[in-house]
C-alpha cells in the first residue's frame, strides 16, 4: 500500500467562531497529503497533466470524531486503498498531537483525458509506479 503523512499545525485561519477547524478545511488537508503520495510515488500532479491526465475528485467522504482546534498540531495520514478501472481510492486519517483520530475520510478520483475529459484506464505507468512502490516498502 502506498502510504504518506505529513505534519501541520492548525492556523487561526482554518478555524470557526467556535474555534475548531472548520469542517470543509479537511478536504483541503487532504488534499495536501494526495499531493504528498503521488509526489513519493514518483507521480506528481505536474507529471500527470504533463502525460495529458487530470485526476478529479468523484466523491469525497468525511466521519468527524473529534474536532481540531487552533494550534494543534496534526498528522494528516493517505493511503491508496484501491485502483481500479479508472478510479482511486484515498483513504485518509487525521490526528492530533495527543495520537486521538479526529477524521477518517478519503476521496476518490477518476482519471481524466485532459483533451476529451473522458473517463479512462489507469495507466500501465500508474500501475507500474503503484507496484515498484508497494515492493521496495
Amino acid at each position: 500500500m502506498v502510504n504518506a503523512e505529513i505534519s501541520y499545525r492548525v492556523p487561526y485561519a482554518d478555524t470557526d467562531q467556535m474555534g475548531v477547524v472548520y469542517y470543509a478545511n479537511f478536504f483541503v488537508y487532504f488534499e495536501r497529503v494526495r499531493n504528498e503520495l503521488l509526489r513519493n510515488m514518483g507521480l506528481p500532479y505536474t507529471l500527470l497533466e504533463s502525460d495529458g491526465l487530470m485526476l478529479p475528485v468523484a466523491s469525497a467522504n468525511c466521519d468527524y470524531k473529534m474536532p481540531a482546534k487552533y494550534d494543534d498540531e496534526l498528522l494528516i495520514k493517505a493511503s491508496i486503498t484501491e485502483l481500479k478501472g479508472c478510479r482511486m481510492l484515498v483513504t485518509n486519517e487525521v490526528y492530533n498531537q495527543n495520537g486521538d483520530l479526529l477524521v477518517i475520510g478519503g476521496t476518490t478520483h477518476c482519471f481524466v483525458s485532459s483533451d476529451t475529459r473522458r473517463p479512462v484506464k489507469i495507466p500501465t505507468q500508474v500501475l507500474t509506479l503503484f507496484n515498484n512502490y508497494e515492493e521496495k516498502n
